[in-house]
């Protein structure tokens, strides 16, 4: 009979804790809410861009932040040099791509994820539990897959913007992207 009451127990609070973390938003949803939320039409604390300029922002805060953890966990296991070498360059260039863009983000009032997103944690687990050459083939293909994505937006971001100062950033920031993506790519290549 005892067992069967914190049997019980045990069940109740897991479901009671699930209920509590399901109705969680993860962090671009938790911002894109925040920003929506602010009052366009006035100046002052109001945002400063339109809906879509500051969905691109807070999707291109994720994918930076993103790029940044997912290769500083490379530059701690993997094994190729290459792909370490890649890694490198990533926790550089998207650092400082991601310092401007919090800049640009604080100027506009745009708030961003203050975290990764549930997506990214995800990769993050999952590319942290492979070692060795299963984890050098899967953080290259991630940053094959990632840089498609992010040069795909940035290029639509580049003709759809509102924003002048944001298609400015955009501009300066869409070679690197592309430059890393044929890097990673003949990386990719490389390893087959």
């Amino acid at each position: 009979m005892k067992k069967l009451k914190v049997i019980l127990m045990i069940a109740l609070s897991t479901l009671a804790l699930q209920a509590c973390n399901s109705g969680e938003k993860d962090s671009t949803e938790t911002a894109d809410s925040l920003n929506m939320e602010k009052d366009t039409s006035v100046a002052g604390p109001g945002i400063a861009v339109v809906e879509d300029d500051a969905k691109f922002v807070v999707d291109a805060g994720n994918g930076g932040m993103t790029e940044v953890e997912l290769s500083k966990l490379a530059q701690q296991k993997a094994t190729n040099a290459k792909a370490k070498e890649y890694a490198d360059m990533m926790v550089m260039d998207h650092s400082k791509a991601n310092e401007e863009l919090k800049a640009l983000a604080k100027a506009k009032n745009v708030t961003l994820p203050d975290s990764l997103n549930a997506d990214s944690k995800k990769a993050w687990a999952d590319l942290n539990a492979k070692t060795g050459k299963d984890f050098d083939k899967a953080y290259v293909s991630t940053m094959v897959s990632e840089h498609k994505k992010t040069v795909a937006m940035f290029e639509s971001a580049s003709k759809d913007l509102k924003d002048a100062e944001l298609k400015a950033f955009v501009d300066k920031t869409l070679p690197t992207l592309k430059g890393h993506l044929d890097k990673i790519t003949a990386i990719n290549d490389g390893m087959k």
